[in-house]
Protein backbone atom coordinates (compact mmCIF):
# COMPACT_ATOMS: atom_id res chain seq x y z
CA UNK A 1 0.00 0.00 0.00
CA UNK A 2 1.94 3.37 -1.46
CA UNK A 3 1.26 6.73 0.14
CA UNK A 4 -1.51 8.59 -2.02
CA UNK A 5 0.35 10.27 -5.19
CA UNK A 6 0.23 13.55 -3.38
CA UNK A 7 2.60 12.39 -0.24
CA UNK A 8 4.93 10.30 -2.27
CA UNK A 9 6.18 13.31 -4.07
CA UNK A 10 6.94 15.24 -1.56
CA UNK A 11 10.48 15.61 0.18
CA UNK A 12 11.41 17.36 3.62
CA UNK A 13 12.62 21.06 3.22
CA UNK A 14 16.46 20.56 2.19
CA UNK A 15 16.87 23.88 4.09
CA UNK A 16 17.47 21.77 7.27
CA UNK A 17 20.00 19.69 8.30
CA UNK A 18 17.77 16.89 10.04
CA UNK A 19 14.01 16.68 10.56
CA UNK A 20 14.21 17.75 13.86
CA UNK A 21 15.07 21.01 12.81
CA UNK A 22 12.40 20.79 10.52
CA UNK A 23 9.77 20.12 12.93
CA UNK A 24 10.98 22.49 15.19
CA UNK A 25 10.34 25.03 12.12
CA UNK A 26 7.01 23.58 11.56
CA UNK A 27 5.83 24.36 15.05
CA UNK A 28 5.06 20.74 15.51
CA UNK A 29 7.26 20.13 18.95
CA UNK A 30 5.11 21.57 22.06
CA UNK A 31 6.59 19.49 24.24
CA UNK A 32 9.42 16.43 24.11
CA UNK A 33 11.69 14.17 26.39
CA UNK A 34 15.41 15.62 25.66
CA UNK A 35 15.17 17.61 22.34
CA UNK A 36 18.86 17.06 22.29
CA UNK A 37 18.35 13.40 22.26
CA UNK A 38 15.46 13.71 19.95
CA UNK A 39 17.69 15.55 17.58
CA UNK A 40 20.61 13.27 17.90
CA UNK A 41 18.30 10.43 17.46
CA UNK A 42 16.48 11.81 14.56
CA UNK A 43 19.80 12.43 12.45
CA UNK A 44 21.13 9.21 13.24
CA UNK A 45 20.29 5.31 11.61
CA UNK A 46 16.74 4.70 11.23
CA UNK A 47 14.91 4.15 13.90
CA UNK A 48 10.92 2.48 14.43
CA UNK A 49 8.43 4.67 15.74
CA UNK A 50 5.23 4.93 16.37
CA UNK A 51 1.40 6.99 16.80
CA UNK A 52 -1.71 5.34 17.55
CA UNK A 53 -5.23 6.82 16.46
CA UNK A 54 -8.10 5.61 18.17
CA UNK A 55 -11.68 4.55 16.28
CA UNK A 56 -13.64 6.63 18.48
CA UNK A 57 -15.74 8.00 15.31
CA UNK A 58 -15.66 6.44 11.53
CA UNK A 59 -13.02 8.88 10.41
CA UNK A 60 -10.00 10.75 11.25
CA UNK A 61 -9.97 14.32 11.46
CA UNK A 62 -7.84 17.99 11.12
CA UNK A 63 -6.57 16.84 14.22
CA UNK A 64 -5.47 13.52 13.61
CA UNK A 65 -4.16 14.99 9.97
CA UNK A 66 -1.40 16.73 12.44
CA UNK A 67 -0.10 13.51 13.31
CA UNK A 68 -0.18 11.50 10.10
CA UNK A 69 1.60 14.17 7.82
CA UNK A 70 4.45 14.45 11.17
CA UNK A 71 4.70 10.79 10.66
CA UNK A 72 4.90 11.44 7.58
CA UNK A 73 7.99 13.85 7.48
CA UNK A 74 9.57 11.79 10.12
CA UNK A 75 9.38 8.82 7.55
CA UNK A 76 11.01 10.71 4.60
CA UNK A 77 13.65 11.37 6.86
CA UNK A 78 14.35 7.42 6.74
CA UNK A 79 12.90 6.68 9.59
CA UNK A 80 9.96 3.71 9.73
CA UNK A 81 6.72 4.74 10.93
CA UNK A 82 3.82 2.23 12.97
CA UNK A 83 0.38 3.53 12.46
CA UNK A 84 -1.62 2.21 15.55
CA UNK A 85 -5.13 1.55 15.37
CA UNK A 86 -6.80 1.03 18.66
CA UNK A 87 -9.03 -2.23 18.40
CA UNK A 88 -8.44 -2.23 22.00
CA UNK A 89 -8.13 1.47 23.33
CA UNK A 90 -11.33 2.14 21.14
CA UNK A 91 -13.79 -0.21 23.59
CA UNK A 92 -12.22 2.36 26.06
CA UNK A 93 -11.73 5.48 24.97
CA UNK A 94 -9.27 7.98 26.38
CA UNK A 95 -10.26 10.35 29.36
CA UNK A 96 -12.16 13.84 28.01
CA UNK A 97 -11.88 16.81 29.99
CA UNK A 98 -15.52 16.84 30.61
CA UNK A 99 -17.46 13.52 31.20
CA UNK A 100 -17.34 9.50 30.62
CA UNK A 101 -17.44 8.99 27.02
CA UNK A 102 -20.17 6.63 25.48
CA UNK A 103 -19.07 2.86 24.64
CA UNK A 104 -19.27 1.83 21.28
CA UNK A 105 -20.08 -2.15 20.75
CA UNK A 106 -17.17 -4.21 19.66
CA UNK A 107 -18.63 -4.44 16.58
CA UNK A 108 -18.88 -1.02 15.74
CA UNK A 109 -15.17 -0.30 16.83
CA UNK A 110 -14.38 -3.17 14.75
CA UNK A 111 -15.60 -1.18 11.99
CA UNK A 112 -14.51 1.74 12.35
CA UNK A 113 -10.68 0.17 12.97
CA UNK A 114 -10.97 -1.03 9.32
CA UNK A 115 -12.16 2.62 8.04
CA UNK A 116 -8.97 3.89 9.72
CA UNK A 117 -6.37 1.59 9.45
CA UNK A 118 -7.07 2.83 5.22
CA UNK A 119 -7.43 5.67 6.23
CA UNK A 120 -3.58 6.02 8.37
CA UNK A 121 -2.46 3.91 5.61
CA UNK A 122 -2.72 6.78 2.66
CA UNK A 123 -0.26 8.75 4.44
CA UNK A 124 2.57 6.43 4.93
CA UNK A 125 4.58 4.60 2.59
CA UNK A 126 5.00 0.62 2.72
CA UNK A 127 7.83 0.35 0.34
CA UNK A 128 11.88 0.69 0.94
CA UNK A 129 13.43 -0.33 4.15
CA UNK A 130 11.81 1.95 6.19
CA UNK A 131 8.42 0.54 4.69
CA UNK A 132 5.61 1.30 7.49
CA UNK A 133 3.22 -1.24 9.48
CA UNK A 134 -0.08 -0.85 10.34
CA UNK A 135 -0.65 -2.83 13.79
CA UNK A 136 -3.73 -2.86 16.11
CA UNK A 137 -3.53 -3.08 19.61
CA UNK A 138 -6.23 -5.78 20.39
CA UNK A 139 -3.81 -8.09 18.86
CA UNK A 140 -1.31 -8.21 22.31
CA UNK A 141 -4.18 -7.16 24.45
CA UNK A 142 -7.42 -9.83 23.83
CA UNK A 143 -5.50 -12.23 24.58
CA UNK A 144 -3.93 -11.09 27.99
CA UNK A 145 -5.82 -12.28 31.51
CA UNK A 146 -6.93 -9.31 33.56
CA UNK A 147 -4.43 -11.33 36.26
CA UNK A 148 -1.51 -11.67 33.73
CA UNK A 149 -2.12 -8.16 32.66
CA UNK A 150 -2.54 -6.34 36.18
CA UNK A 151 1.07 -8.74 37.35
CA UNK A 152 2.65 -7.80 34.44
CA UNK A 153 2.35 -4.35 33.76
CA UNK A 154 0.30 -3.04 36.46
CA UNK A 155 2.41 -3.31 39.10
CA UNK A 156 4.84 -0.74 37.67
CA UNK A 157 2.27 2.24 37.68
CA UNK A 158 1.61 3.88 40.75
CA UNK A 159 -1.45 5.52 41.67
CA UNK A 160 -0.07 9.07 43.20
CA UNK A 161 1.94 9.55 39.56
CA UNK A 162 -1.24 8.31 37.84
CA UNK A 163 -3.95 10.49 39.36
CA UNK A 164 -1.35 13.68 38.86
CA UNK A 165 -1.76 13.43 35.23
CA UNK A 166 -3.39 17.11 34.08
CA UNK A 167 -6.55 15.06 32.27
CA UNK A 168 -7.64 12.90 35.48
CA UNK A 169 -6.72 15.17 37.59
CA UNK A 170 -9.06 17.53 36.34
CA UNK A 171 -12.04 14.58 36.34
CA UNK A 172 -11.35 13.80 39.75
CA UNK A 173 -12.25 16.93 40.83
CA UNK A 174 -15.08 17.36 38.61
CA UNK A 175 -18.98 16.66 39.54
CA UNK A 176 -18.52 13.83 36.75
CA UNK A 177 -15.30 12.14 38.45
CA UNK A 178 -13.90 9.73 36.69
CA UNK A 179 -14.28 5.90 36.13
CA UNK A 180 -11.42 3.12 36.83
CA UNK A 181 -12.07 1.70 32.89
CA UNK A 182 -10.81 5.32 31.80
CA UNK A 183 -8.85 5.85 34.62
CA UNK A 184 -7.05 2.50 33.64
CA UNK A 185 -6.73 4.27 29.59
CA UNK A 186 -2.64 5.63 30.28
CA UNK A 187 -1.71 1.90 31.34
CA UNK A 188 -2.86 0.53 28.33
CA UNK A 189 -1.59 3.27 26.18
CA UNK A 190 1.69 2.90 28.05
CA UNK A 191 1.43 -1.19 27.69
CA UNK A 192 1.36 -0.41 23.74
CA UNK A 193 4.60 1.14 23.72
CA UNK A 194 6.63 -1.24 25.52
CA UNK A 195 4.98 -4.34 23.30
CA UNK A 196 6.48 -1.64 20.00
CA UNK A 197 9.48 -1.46 21.92
CA UNK A 198 10.07 -5.62 22.39
CA UNK A 199 8.59 -6.35 19.12
CA UNK A 200 9.54 -4.06 16.41
CA UNK A 201 12.50 -1.74 18.20
CA UNK A 202 10.51 1.39 18.82
CA UNK A 203 11.76 3.74 20.86
CA UNK A 204 9.51 6.80 20.19
CA UNK A 205 6.10 7.89 20.18
CA UNK A 206 4.40 11.22 18.61
CA UNK A 207 0.76 12.14 19.51
CA UNK A 208 -0.91 15.22 20.28
CA UNK A 209 0.37 17.61 23.53
CA UNK A 210 -3.45 16.77 25.22
CA UNK A 211 -1.90 13.05 25.17
CA UNK A 212 1.17 13.83 27.03
CA UNK A 213 0.14 11.93 30.21
CA UNK A 214 -0.58 8.60 27.74
CA UNK A 215 2.75 9.42 26.09
CA UNK A 216 4.82 9.70 29.03
CA UNK A 217 3.53 6.66 30.66
CA UNK A 218 4.81 4.66 27.80
CA UNK A 219 8.42 6.18 28.17
CA UNK A 220 7.82 5.20 32.11
CA UNK A 221 6.89 1.88 31.75
CA UNK A 222 9.72 0.96 29.46
CA UNK A 223 12.38 2.70 31.66
CA UNK A 224 11.08 0.61 34.64
CA UNK A 225 10.50 -2.87 32.67
CA UNK A 226 13.61 -2.74 30.12
CA UNK A 227 16.08 0.07 31.95
CA UNK A 228 16.07 1.70 28.99
CA UNK A 229 15.07 5.31 27.85
CA UNK A 230 12.56 5.86 24.62
CA UNK A 231 11.64 8.86 23.48
CA UNK A 232 7.91 11.01 22.74
CA UNK A 233 6.58 14.00 20.99
CA UNK A 234 3.74 15.94 21.65
CA UNK A 235 2.53 18.82 18.73
CA UNK A 236 0.62 21.22 19.64
CA UNK A 237 -2.86 21.55 19.73
CA UNK A 238 -3.64 23.77 16.34
CA UNK A 239 -5.17 27.43 17.46
CA UNK A 240 -6.91 29.86 15.93
CA UNK A 241 -5.49 32.95 16.49
CA UNK A 242 -8.83 34.59 17.49
CA UNK A 243 -9.68 32.25 20.30
CA UNK A 244 -12.48 29.97 18.36
CA UNK A 245 -11.41 26.29 17.91
CA UNK A 246 -9.78 25.13 15.03
CA UNK A 247 -11.18 22.48 13.04
CA UNK A 248 -14.76 22.93 12.97
CA UNK A 249 -16.65 24.21 9.81
CA UNK A 250 -20.42 25.88 11.17
CA UNK A 251 -19.84 23.82 14.28
CA UNK A 252 -19.08 20.41 12.47
CA UNK A 253 -15.70 18.69 12.52
CA UNK A 254 -14.06 18.60 9.77
CA UNK A 255 -12.97 15.10 8.63
CA UNK A 256 -10.66 13.07 6.23
CA UNK A 257 -13.71 10.77 4.80
CA UNK A 258 -14.80 12.36 2.04
CA UNK A 259 -18.35 10.96 2.42
CA UNK A 260 -18.30 13.19 6.08
CA UNK A 261 -16.75 16.21 5.01
CA UNK A 262 -16.64 16.63 0.55
CA UNK A 263 -13.58 18.02 -0.84
CA UNK A 264 -15.19 20.55 -1.76
CA UNK A 265 -16.40 21.79 1.94
CA UNK A 266 -12.98 20.71 2.99
CA UNK A 267 -11.08 23.08 0.57
CA UNK A 268 -13.67 25.84 1.34
CA UNK A 269 -12.20 24.97 4.78
CA UNK A 270 -8.88 25.98 4.46
CA UNK A 271 -9.97 29.21 2.20
CA UNK A 272 -11.52 30.97 4.59
CA UNK A 273 -8.41 30.90 7.27
CA UNK A 274 -7.77 34.11 8.64
CA UNK A 275 -4.88 36.19 7.51
CA UNK A 276 -3.54 36.02 10.92
CA UNK A 277 -3.15 32.07 10.90
CA UNK A 278 -2.46 30.87 7.21
CA UNK A 279 1.51 30.71 7.31
CA UNK A 280 0.99 28.70 10.76
CA UNK A 281 -0.72 26.62 8.35
CA UNK A 282 1.40 26.36 5.65
CA UNK A 283 3.45 24.97 7.99
CA UNK A 284 1.90 22.52 9.59
CA UNK A 285 -0.55 20.94 6.85
CA UNK A 286 1.89 21.61 3.97
CA UNK A 287 5.30 20.11 2.44
CA UNK A 288 6.06 23.27 1.06
CA UNK A 289 9.69 24.94 1.64
CA UNK A 290 10.60 27.20 4.07
CA UNK A 291 11.36 29.73 1.54
CA UNK A 292 7.97 29.35 -0.56
CA UNK A 293 6.35 29.61 3.07
CA UNK A 294 8.42 33.05 3.97
CA UNK A 295 7.17 34.36 -0.14
CA UNK A 296 3.51 34.04 1.07
CA UNK A 297 3.80 35.21 3.93
CA UNK A 298 5.22 38.42 2.25
CA UNK A 299 2.49 38.21 -0.12
CA UNK A 300 0.05 38.13 2.93
CA UNK A 301 1.38 41.06 4.14
CA UNK A 302 1.46 42.88 0.70
CA UNK A 303 -1.12 41.96 -0.88
CA UNK A 304 -3.34 40.22 1.37
CA UNK A 305 -6.74 40.61 -0.89
CA UNK A 306 -5.32 38.41 -3.38
CA UNK A 307 -5.77 35.50 -0.80
CA UNK A 308 -2.59 33.63 -2.68
CA UNK A 309 -1.75 32.06 0.57
CA UNK A 310 -4.66 30.92 1.48
CA UNK A 311 -5.38 29.41 -2.07
CA UNK A 312 -2.55 27.94 -2.11
CA UNK A 313 -2.72 25.84 1.56
CA UNK A 314 -6.04 24.79 0.46
CA UNK A 315 -5.13 23.54 -2.49
CA UNK A 316 -1.96 21.53 -1.09
CA UNK A 317 -3.81 20.61 1.87
CA UNK A 318 -6.89 18.77 -0.48
CA UNK A 319 -4.43 17.59 -2.96
CA UNK A 320 -2.87 16.01 -0.10
CA UNK A 321 -6.49 14.47 1.61
CA UNK A 322 -8.67 14.04 -1.72
CA UNK A 323 -6.12 13.80 -4.57
CA UNK A 324 -5.72 15.93 -7.43
CA UNK A 325 -8.82 15.48 -9.42
CA UNK A 326 -11.13 16.26 -6.54
CA UNK A 327 -9.37 18.91 -5.84
CA UNK A 328 -9.74 20.51 -9.28
CA UNK A 329 -13.31 19.73 -9.14
CA UNK A 330 -13.66 21.61 -6.15
CA UNK A 331 -11.76 24.36 -7.30
CA UNK A 332 -13.94 24.57 -10.63
CA UNK A 333 -17.35 24.20 -8.81
CA UNK A 334 -16.09 26.86 -6.00
CA UNK A 335 -15.38 28.99 -9.45
CA UNK A 336 -18.66 28.36 -11.35
CA UNK A 337 -20.61 28.68 -8.52
CA UNK A 338 -20.29 32.24 -8.64
CA UNK A 339 -19.81 32.91 -12.18
CA UNK A 340 -16.27 32.00 -13.81
CA UNK A 341 -17.27 28.54 -14.67
CA UNK A 342 -19.50 25.79 -16.64
CA UNK A 343 -21.87 24.85 -13.02
CA UNK A 344 -23.31 22.31 -16.35
CA UNK A 345 -19.71 20.92 -16.57
CA UNK A 346 -19.60 20.03 -13.23
CA UNK A 347 -20.19 16.66 -11.46
CA UNK A 348 -23.54 16.22 -9.48
CA UNK A 349 -22.01 14.91 -6.83
CA UNK A 350 -19.15 18.33 -6.61
CA UNK A 351 -22.49 20.03 -7.29
CA UNK A 352 -24.60 18.68 -4.75
CA UNK A 353 -21.83 18.84 -2.12
CA UNK A 354 -21.22 22.70 -3.24
CA UNK A 355 -24.86 23.73 -3.11
CA UNK A 356 -24.91 21.60 0.59
CA UNK A 357 -22.87 24.60 1.63
CA UNK A 358 -25.30 27.26 0.44
CA UNK A 359 -28.41 28.55 1.90
CA UNK A 360 -31.21 26.61 0.26
CA UNK A 361 -34.90 26.68 -0.54
CA UNK A 362 -36.97 23.84 -2.82
CA UNK A 363 -38.75 25.37 -6.26
CA UNK A 364 -41.95 23.63 -6.27
CA UNK A 365 -43.65 24.08 -9.72
CA UNK A 366 -44.82 27.04 -10.69
CA UNK A 367 -43.01 29.09 -8.65
CA UNK A 368 -41.41 32.79 -9.65
CA UNK A 369 -37.73 33.56 -9.38
CA UNK A 370 -38.83 36.87 -7.42
CA UNK A 371 -40.38 34.32 -5.13
CA UNK A 372 -37.43 32.17 -4.34
CA UNK A 373 -34.78 34.79 -4.07
CA UNK A 374 -37.74 35.54 -1.07
CA UNK A 375 -37.61 32.08 -0.03
CA UNK A 376 -33.50 31.08 -0.01
CA UNK A 377 -33.14 34.37 1.87
CA UNK A 378 -31.52 36.53 -0.70
CA UNK A 379 -34.45 39.35 -0.39
CA UNK A 380 -36.63 40.33 2.05
CA UNK A 381 -39.79 40.83 0.25
CA UNK A 382 -41.14 40.14 -3.26
CA UNK A 383 -40.45 44.27 -3.86
CA UNK A 384 -37.02 43.74 -3.27
CA UNK A 385 -37.03 40.72 -5.66
CA UNK A 386 -38.19 42.80 -8.51
CA UNK A 387 -36.33 45.52 -8.25
CA UNK A 388 -33.12 43.02 -8.13
CA UNK A 389 -34.00 41.72 -11.45
CA UNK A 390 -34.91 44.83 -13.09
CA UNK A 391 -31.34 46.23 -12.06
CA UNK A 392 -29.99 42.93 -14.04
CA UNK A 393 -28.51 41.24 -10.34
CA UNK A 394 -30.21 37.88 -10.55
CA UNK A 395 -28.71 35.27 -11.97
CA UNK A 396 -30.23 31.05 -12.16
CA UNK A 397 -27.48 29.52 -13.06
CA UNK A 398 -25.44 31.64 -14.09
CA UNK A 399 -27.67 33.14 -16.81
CA UNK A 400 -29.36 36.87 -15.50
CA UNK A 401 -32.82 36.94 -15.22
CA UNK A 402 -34.00 39.79 -17.24
CA UNK A 403 -38.24 39.33 -16.35
CA UNK A 404 -39.69 39.87 -13.11
CA UNK A 405 -42.00 37.25 -13.58
CA UNK A 406 -39.51 34.36 -15.00
CA UNK A 407 -39.85 30.98 -13.48
CA UNK A 408 -37.26 28.56 -12.21
CA UNK A 409 -37.56 26.43 -14.93
CA UNK A 410 -33.55 25.83 -15.45
CA UNK A 411 -32.13 22.28 -13.80
CA UNK A 412 -28.72 21.36 -13.31
CA UNK A 413 -27.86 17.86 -12.76
CA UNK A 414 -29.99 15.90 -9.62
CA UNK A 415 -32.39 19.14 -10.46
CA UNK A 416 -30.46 21.49 -8.73
CA UNK A 417 -29.74 24.92 -9.40
CA UNK A 418 -27.83 28.09 -8.48
CA UNK A 419 -29.59 31.26 -7.48
CA UNK A 420 -27.14 34.50 -6.77
CA UNK A 421 -27.65 37.56 -6.65
CA UNK A 422 -24.91 40.14 -7.24
CA UNK A 423 -21.43 38.88 -7.20
CA UNK A 424 -21.19 36.76 -4.14
CA UNK A 425 -25.14 36.28 -2.18
CA UNK A 426 -25.60 32.58 -3.38
CA UNK A 427 -28.06 30.01 -2.46
CA UNK A 428 -29.18 26.44 -4.13
CA UNK A 429 -32.34 25.43 -5.02
CA UNK A 430 -33.91 21.69 -5.60
CA UNK A 431 -36.48 21.28 -8.31
CA UNK A 432 -39.93 19.97 -7.95
CA UNK A 433 -39.69 16.15 -8.35
CA UNK A 434 -40.70 15.98 -12.21
CA UNK A 435 -38.30 18.16 -13.48
CA UNK A 436 -35.30 16.59 -10.91
CA UNK A 437 -36.84 12.91 -12.44
CA UNK A 438 -36.64 14.39 -16.28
Amino acid sequence: MPATDALAHQRNDPTFDDVWDELVYRGLVHVSTDAGELKRLLAGPPVVFYCGFDPTAPSLHLGNLVQLLTMRRIQLAGHRPLGLVGGSTGLIGDPRPTAERVLNTPETVAEWVGKLQAQVARFLAFDGTNAARIVNNLDWTAPLSAIDFLRDIGKYFRVGTMVRKEIVAKRLHSDEGISYTEFSYQVLQGMDFLHLYREYGCVLQTGGSDQWGNLTSGVDLIHKAEGVSVNAIGTPLIANSDGTKFGKSEGNAVWLDAELTSPYAFSQFWLNTDDADVIARLKVFTFLSRAEIERLEAAVASEPFKREAQRTLAREVTTLVHGAAATEAAFAAAEALFGNGDLGALDEATLRAAITELPSAPAASGTTVAQLLVDAGLTSSLSESRRAIEQGGVYLNNVRVDAIDAMADAWLSGGMAVLRRGKKTLAGLTAPAQAADG
